[in-house]
């Protein structure tokens, strides 16, 4: 029952309970009663106390229907209601976080967020997800799309990510030269005291250490007929290579410029194109968490 939060916020209705909230009085207080017929849960408030029900109601078509059983999810002692007016409580990963950060230690949170919206999260546990990226630029593109895809991800289990990011002059560092030639004006400045230039504007070709890839490889040449001394900067071969230093560690996404358009799930690493547009991170980034809690879906 981990992450356990509807998909449709008005599905939840409040009661406000002038008693002790005690499993036994919840059940029989509300047994009987009427509820909307949209309304599947009930949270249960007494001053600042709170706790979660879900019921069950007659068959039929009417505005109304009688609550034939009850169930307690989560009494007082595992609930706790707050008030975040920047969540979003339609979207699980905003409704994780605030669980984690509001209600810390609780079964349940119960949020009162964005546009005074009402919904709850029960047993919260985000899937882990290692993003690998380098910067500058800062922030870092990849991480800067997961999060923006995040902010509306709906239908996706909630997400805890976990940034990866690799500096580009500290990586430029480890292999001193007087002059760095970059895929492009977006990958950074040299180290102090080294000239740079960017293998997009096709420069004279001079002696440079270049901080690229396989296809700035290619692409160098391509112009110059040469190889010229590398630094390794594919965020997919980094993610690897600190998957096989570290042994097991958390679902990846990252990113390959080899790869031009879609994604590839590989293990338990999704792959983006350098370029890609929100939508196919948004799709691999399904498929990694789908792969990872392929049962999750919102009540």
């Amino acid at each position: 029952m981990k992450n356990y939060t509807p998909g449709r916020y008005r599905g939840v209705g409040i009661g406000n309970i002038d008693f002790p909230l005690d499993t036994d009085r919840l059940i029989e207080h509300f047994t009987g009663r009427e509820a909307y017929r949209t309304t599947d849960f009930i949270v249960a408030r007494r001053g600042d106390a709170a706790a979660l029900l879900r019921v069950e109601k007659e068959p039929g078509a009417e505005l109304f229907l009688q609550i034939r059983k009850v169930e307690v999810l989560a009494g007082p002692d595992e609930c706790a209601y707050v008030h975040a007016p920047n969540v979003d409580t339609g979207v699980p990963t905003d409704m994780a976080r605030a669980a984690r950060e509001l209600a810390p230690g609780k079964r349940c949170a119960v949020v009162q967020g964005l546009y005074e919206h009402v919904n709850f999260i029960l047993d919260p546990s985000p899937v882990p997800v290692r993003v690998v990226d380098v910067a500058p630029p800062s922030p870092p593109k990849l991480l800067d799309q997961v999060r923006r895809v995040l902010q509306t991800a709906e239908n996706l289990a909630p997400v805890e990510l976990r940034p990866e990011i690799t500096d580009l002059l500290a990586l430029a560092a480890q292999k001193p030269s007087g002059h760095y030639l970059y895929p492009c004006r977006g990958s950074g400045a040299a180290p102090d005291g080294a000239e740079v230039s960017y293998l997009d504007q096709r420069p004279a070709e001079q002696e440079w250490t270049l901080v690229g890839c396989a296809r700035s490889r290619q692409i160098h040449s391509w112009f110059y007929g040469s190889e010229p001394p590398n630094i390794e900067l594919c965020p997919r071969k980094l993610a690897a290579a600190s998957q096989e230093e570290a042994g097991e560690l958390p679902a990846t996404l990252t990113k390959c410029c080899l790869l031009e358009t879609g994604f590839e799930l590989t293990g338990s690493t999704v792959t983006v194109p350098w370029g890609a547009s929100l939508s196919e991170v948004y799709e691999g980034l399904r498929a990694l968490v789908n792969s990872v809690e392929p049962a999750w879906a919102p009540e």
